[in-house]
């Protein structure tokens, strides 16, 4: 799962990424207004924690812009306010969350499952199923009747998608983006690569679950 997380402030920014990436999240960041609304009309993030108080945007304006585009991300506002008058707004303004600073860690990781549970296509994504296999969140695992392989983060996050999205086709950009990041330097090459190791674990774990390409598209997912 990819946040973004918008805030000039690099420290607070920086602290937010670990926190996120040591419990199972790929985080990205933007430090100004213009730089975290851009990226977050690429559409490759599952949630965004978005301050108010930003350069060159305020927060209010990247998210009205960003509801205006149609895009539905879940936002959690971060702040120093604590007035009626700015949480008002930003809920307003298309927020579906309101957290004020300091918080604990533990409350802003709580805000962000909450927020996921609501996407149904995220729900229940501690164990994701299809065909014959069976992939473990905590563990990084991936089963196949009574043998296991371990992933790794790459591997786990392409697995993630493919198994979320099922027989729907991934597009080779979709994947980098969502795997790689918006700023990566990553090419179509990276993607098959990452592809080839996880057939030849399909093989291992002697899986019918096939992953199946697209030709000039992308990938999908195909049980017998």
């Amino acid at each position: 799962m990819r946040v973004l997380i918008v805030e000039d402030e690099v420290r607070l920014a920086s602290t937010l990424q670990d926190l996120l990436e040591l419990n199972g999240y790929t985080a990205d960041v933007s430090h100004d207004g213009e730089a975290g609304l851009d990226n977050a009309l690429s559409g490759i993030y599952d949630v965004v924690l978005l301050d108010v108080m930003l350069p060159k945007l305020d927060g209010f304006t990247v998210l009205r812009r960003l509801r205006a585009a149609g895009n539905a991300t879940p936002v959690l506002m971060l702040t120093a306010r604590s007035e009626l008058g700015d949480r008002v707004e930003g809920l307003d303004c298309g927020a579906d969350y309101y957290l004020t600073k300091p918080f604990e860690p533990k409350e802003l990781l709580a805000c962000i499952r909450a927020l996921t549970r609501r996407q149904p296509e995220l729900r229940n994504t501690d164990t994701l199923e299809y065909g014959d296999l069976k992939l473990e969140k905590n563990s990084f695992t991936l089963f196949c009747g009574d043998h296991s392989l371990r992933l790794s983060r790459k591997e786990f996050d392409m697995m993630e998608l493919l198994m979320l999205n099922r027989e729907l086709v991934i597009t080779k950009e979709n994947l980098l983006l969502k795997i790689w990041g918006y700023e990566s330097d990553a090419e179509d090459n990276n993607v098959e690569v990452y592809i080839s190791f996880l057939r030849k674990k399909l093989e291992h774990l002697h899986s019918t679950v096939k992953i199946k390409t697209i030709r000039m598209v992308g990938y999908c997912l195909e049980k017998p």
